[in-house]
């Protein structure tokens, strides 16, 4: 019989964005509004005006100032003004219910346990194609990894004196009898000692083949989260799970995972390059590596290292791998932009180089690339099909990679501006990321 425990990991992987989850948004949002509108009808038609118009204005003013201080992508700052007109309509409705039968406690409590519901399924909604938090455990900062122990860092294994090397590293790699089944998912906190950077926690993924002795010397793979966000995002959207099936498809074998955070704060900007919001360019390229060769025992040398990202991330990877070429020859750009950008162009100059025009071309993947430069890289763009926003941006930084003779791919993945685009994305190219990060031969 399944123990308190069992059942509680039981619900905290239950999905907040699979069918299940869209089918009790229907049903719960249907039934609360007939309920608020059958007792709203019941009070004067000025309160249903006034209900519509307060509504709508709220909605506009939340949306106004979220779009000024967090840009987003349209279709998704448009949700967000849906599910705040709805939600301010079902408590203006109630309000209006209540008011109009002030005697009854009853419709009074109902009204209210009604607009709760629809405020909820409003949120659920929105969430449920953004993936901001894709299972209920994700609410709570746990994110599904079916699979994989979280452990202090502390109780990381050291380095060892014995090492299986090799490129590939599948060619030298003898799994031990007595091997570890599982890898291990700990938080560690590394420090902008050279930016001064001021990163929160990062996420880091040990496979089975590190944990195993003798282990297996094993290349690293930078993944950066979106804007708003922080590291365990890539839970949210199947890391653990996805490298852990390459683990066990691969003898043991995948690349170790080291998720910095990019941002600082959830709601912060600080764009993947050096200026005045931030060094964030050499925590990356220079802070990140440091920290991670002097307290994980990998494979050194940039060709066994790769970065990758989705939306902000996936600026930030393209960035790094065209200006630290050195740092990382291989990328995965999923949702990315065509530039670092903090709403528009004009306003990412000031904000960034204080106007200047020349020094922001001169940090731009981009620019970089349409004047000229040819890193010797290697990357991949995947965008989704029904991104409106992001997909186009995409399409033009992997035609001015082209164009400047880097070694590039680009496909669509069906979906918008989602995890359900960047979860497959990074599944897809993990084996491409191994090949080219020596773990697997070509």
């Amino acid at each position: 019989m399944p123990g308190a425990h069992d059942v509680l990991r039981s619900l905290s992987r239950l999905s907040l964005v699979g069918p299940v989850a869209t089918t009790a948004i229907v049903v719960v949002g249907v039934c609360a509004s007939i309920v608020l509108g059958a007792l709203a009808l019941r009070s004067c038609r000025r309160a249903l005006w006034s209900t519509g118009v307060t509504a709508a204005l709220t909605g506009g003013v939340v949306l106004v100032s979220w779009a000024v201080s967090r840009p987003m992508p349209p279709e998704v700052a448009g949700e967000i003004a849906v599910a705040v007109f709805i939600a301010v309509t079902g408590w203006c409705l109630a309000g209006a219910a209540a008011t109009g039968d002030r005697r009854a406690i009853r419709t009074t409590l109902t009204a209210v346990v009604a607009a709760v519901a629809l405020s909820v399924t409003a949120v659920v909604a929105v969430n449920r194609d953004v993936e901001r938090f894709p299972t209920a455990g994700s609410l709570l900062g746990h994110g599904p990894a079916p699979g994989v122990r979280f452990v202090d860092f502390a109780e990381v294994p050291g380095p060892q004196s014995r090492v299986q090397a090799g490129t590939p590293v599948e060619g030298v790699w003898r799994r031990p009898l007595r091997s570890v089944r599982d890898g291990i998912v700990t938080h560690a906190q590394i420090p902008g000692l050279r930016s001064g950077f001021a990163a929160r926690p990062a996420l880091v993924y040990l496979p089975p083949a590190y944990l195993d002795t003798p282990r297996a010397l094993l290349p690293v793979v930078v993944l950066v989260a979106g804007n708003p966000g922080r590291p365990d995002d890539w839970l949210g959207i199947g890391l653990a799970g996805t490298v852990s099936a390459f683990a066990a498809a691969h003898d043991g074998l995948a690349p170790v995972v080291v998720v910095p955070d990019a941002l600082g704060a959830d709601d912060a900007l600080p764009l993947c390059l050096d200026s005045r919001l931030g060094n964030v360019e050499t925590y990356l390229a220079e802070d990140v590596p440091d920290w991670v060769t002097g307290h994980l025992q990998v494979n050194t040398a940039a060709r066994a290292w790769a970065i990758g990202g989705y939306s902000y991330g996936g600026t930030c990877a393209v960035q790094l791998a065209v200006n630290r070429p050195d740092a990382y020859p291989t990328f995965l750009d999923i949702s990315g932009q065509d530039e670092p950008s903090v709403g528009d162009h004009d306003g990412t100059v000031a904000a960034t180089f204080d106007g200047d025009e020349a020094a922001f071309a001169a940090v731009s993947a981009r620019a970089e690339l349409d004047a000229g430069a040819r890193p010797d890289v290697s990357g991949v763009f995947v965008a989704g099909d029904d991104d409106v926003e992001y997909r186009p941006q995409q399409r033009r930084m992997y035609a001015a990679a082209a164009a400047a003779g880097l070694d590039v791919r680009y496909y669509d993945l069906p979906g918008a501006h989602s995890g359900q685009v960047w979860g497959p994305a990074f599944a897809g190219e993990l084996g491409w990321i191994a090949t080219r990060t020596g773990l697997l031969a070509p």
